[in-house]
Formats: C-alpha cells, structure tokens, sequence
C-alpha cells in the first residue's frame, strides 16, 4: 500500500517552515481507496514568494484547521503504507518536523519519484515534476498546489511501476517488511488478489522473486500454485512468503510484460526461456494472373508474411477460416480480390510495419500501447490521452522498452488472430 502526497510549506529557515496544505492520496498499486486534502493553519506567515506561486495566503488559512486537528487523520491514511513524493525527503521531513512539535515520533518508509524516474527514465531532459509529467504527456491541474502535485505524482508513479521491469520498487518494499518469515497464510495471501488480468509475483523471504507469470486470473492461477503437487509446486509453497500483482487490463500485455520481466529478473523458480517455437506461416505471393495469394509453407525468410505459427496444421486451419470469411474463393475481380488481401494484411500482419497496436487498459479510459517499427516489437506502455499516442517522443518514453528476441512479435500475431485490435498507423518521423 501507498500514501503518495504533496505538501505546501510556508517558506522560510530550515525546520522552521510550516504545512499550511496537505494532499495524500492511499494507493493500492491499482486505484486510489481513500485521500485527505485540506488547507492547515500553519500558525506562522506565508513567504511572499510562496503565495505568489502557490496563491495561498494568510488570510486564506485564517479559518483552516491547525495541524494538531489533522494529525489524527494523516497518521490513519498512511498506517502501513510506504509514502511517496516527488522529492520526499523534503516532504517527509518537513512531516516529521511537525509531528516533532506534538511530541510525537512519525515514522514511515518512503519512496521519492525523483530518484526513480532518474534510474527509470535516465533520458528525460529534466526530473522536476512539472517538466517531467508534461514530457510524458501525464495531464496536471492545479499546479503548485497540494492536490494537483499530488495527483500528477501519482500518475508518475503509476507509469514508474509499470516501467520497472526489474521490480526493483516492489523488491525493496517486500525485503523492508519481510523482517524474517512473514505470518498470512497461503490462504489470506490467495483471498488478498483480484480475479484479474495481470503479471504475479511470488517472493520470498528477502523480497526477491522467486516465480513470475501472466494470467487473466491472479486469485485463481496463484490457488493452483498453492495446490499442485510437484517438486516446483512444493517449493513454491514452502518459499513463497508474499505474492505482489500487477494489473494490465490487456491479456496479450500480460503475457508480453511477463515475458519481458522474465528475460530480466531470472526468477529462480521459472523454467528456462525457450527459443521461438514457431516454424510456419501464411505469406504473400502473386500468381500470373496479377491475383495476390495466401500460401501455408515452412518459414523460410519469405519477404510479405501475414502471420506465424507453430506447425502447418495451424497456418491451415487459419488460412481456410480467412478464406471463408473474406470470400476469397472468388478471383472474378482482380481489384477487389486483391483489395481483400490488403485488408487482411493490415488486420493481422505487423511485418515490416510502423504501427501502434492498442488494447484494453487497466482502468476506464486508458488503453495498453504496443509500439512496433518496422515490423519489430518496441515496447509496452499506457495511455489515457490520443497525444500521447500520436507523438512518437512521448509514447517512446513512455512504454518499457523491449530488447528481446522475435518471440514477442509471434506472440502478438498469435493475440492479433484471436481478438481484433485498434491499429494506428505511425507517420513517419
């Protein structure tokens, strides 16, 4: 759980500032479950400076609650959850010093957006919050004040965990609570995940992942791992001490961001990666008439390829489903025959292509992208907003970048038979 938040400060010397606003948002890796926004009574005047960027003044915090009324409240929405700023030793500290003045010892492991987004986005050409959220497309109001920062943090961290491939963020907030073996049954661990599409990860006692993978269904998939028999199941169920989920709406996102955590954390527990098992496909050719046809055959580094697959049986089958369904027994009208084909090319086909594919997202109005390039698998990202699609340099910083083998490109051809996508064309650069 996390508490992300933003303060105001009055201004002035070092621990002699005051909190006159405080937003803190609780946060469950998925949604916001609570939040307290309210103006404090900082008993002490504002730097002109500060009302001046803020727009908060003393008279403005005349009638606002002193800090001793909301103290209460602060420590109940950030009980057991890590807190999360953009620059949180600031905010932190600043927190602390007044619960000092109360008397009282406030005590919370924090999380600081600077740092992570220098380690997760290394490229962005600055990591103040305001430049950072606009270069990524994350929309902001209220800037400079508790609530807006707050929230425009929250969407950043939201992108910073979905980018942190290397789990490196969850792995040091289990091994912090993971003081020697942790007490929920398998049971309590099971009945605390969603029925939900996503990427699970089971831990052990130092936090590091022992087992990860996708599923349309994390409550379910992690009670088989409780209940298989197997010298795999029986380790899990002996080592495992936390399961973290991530949600990502999309199943092919799921089983493409597995596949990209897997290449890079090795979980101990998972069996090795296997080469691509895909071996067929249906291209493109034209017959002497001028007729463009579907061909089944061996893959063979063929030039106009329409899909893969792992046996011929497959591509068969396939391509007789197509053939139905697009009427192309009938070769009468060499236009329209041929009109057919390039429609089936641009519904299936990611060969050689600059396209973004884009799935369901997590959450209502946000979508999974899939940034492909010449005909090569990019990387994964969200998005809520058409510019952020639109703009190569926004949605190139905002997916997790890719640097796998061809698997993930037959994975998704394989997604792209199944269920049909939204597929925006890229203009070129």
């Amino acid at each position: 759980m996390y508490a992300v938040l933003d303060i105001e400060s009055t201004g002035g010397k070092y621990n002699e500032e005051g909190i006159m606003e405080i937003a803190i948002y609780r946060f469950d890796g998925q949604r916001i479950v609570e939040k307290f926004i309210s103006l404090i009574n900082p008993e002490r005047e504002i730097q002109p400076f500060v009302t001046q960027l803020t727009g908060i003044n003393n008279k403005m915090l005349r009638s606002a609650p002193k800090f001793h009324e909301v103290a209460k409240r602060i420590v109940e929405i950030t009980q057991d959850a890590v807190l999360v700023a953009h620059n949180a030793q600031f905010d932190y500290r600043i927190l602390r010093t007044e619960f000092r003045r109360l008397g009282f010892t406030f005590e919370r492991q924090t999380l600081c957006t600077v740092d992570l987004s220098k380690k997760l986005l290394p490229e962005a050409e600055s990591h103040s919050l305001g430049k950072l959220v606009r270069s990524l497309g994350i929309p902001v109001s209220d800037r400079h004040r508790a609530s807006g920062d707050a929230l425009a943090t929250l969407k950043l961290f939201k992108l910073l965990l979905a980018k942190d491939s290397e789990k490196t963020i969850v792995k040091k907030i289990t091994r912090a609570e993971s003081l020697g073996e942790l007490t929920p049954r398998q049971l309590d661990i099971v009945e605390s995940l969603p029925s939900a599409t996503g990427v699970y990860y089971m831990h052990d006692k130092t936090g590091d992942i022992l087992f990860l993978g996708s599923t349309k269904n994390a409550k379910k998939r992690v009670n088989q791992h409780f209940t298989n028999v197997g010298a795999q199941a029986r380790k899990l169920q002996r080592e495992t001490k936390k399961v973290t989920f991530e949600p990502t709406g999309s199943e092919l996102a799921a089983v493409v961001k597995a596949e990209i955590e897997l290449a890079k954390n090795r979980p101990v527990l998972n069996k090795k990666l296997k080469s691509p098992g895909f071996t067929h496909g249906i291209f493109v050719a034209l017959d002497p008439l001028g007729f463009l046809q579907l061909k089944a055959e061996r893959l063979n580094g063929q030039p106009k390829r329409l899909s893969s697959f792992n046996s011929m049986k497959e591509s068969c089958d396939f391509l007789h489903k197509i053939t139905r369904e697009f009427e192309l027994e009938e070769k009468t009208d060499l236009f329209l025959h041929n009109q057919k084909v390039e429609r089936i090319l641009k519904e299936y086909s990611t060969q050689g292509r600059n396209v973004v594919l884009l799935d369901r997202g997590r959450e209502l109005g946000e979508r999974s992208v899939f940034l492909i390039k010449n005909g090569i698998f990019q990387g994964l990202g969200y998005a809520d907003l058409n510019h952020q699609i639109n703009n190569i340099h926004i949605l190139e910083s905002i997916i997790t970048p890719f640097e796998g083998g061809q698997n993930t490109i037959h994975i998704i051809e394989s997604y792209l038979r199944k269920r049909r996508m939204q597929i925006v064309e890229l203009e070129s650069e």
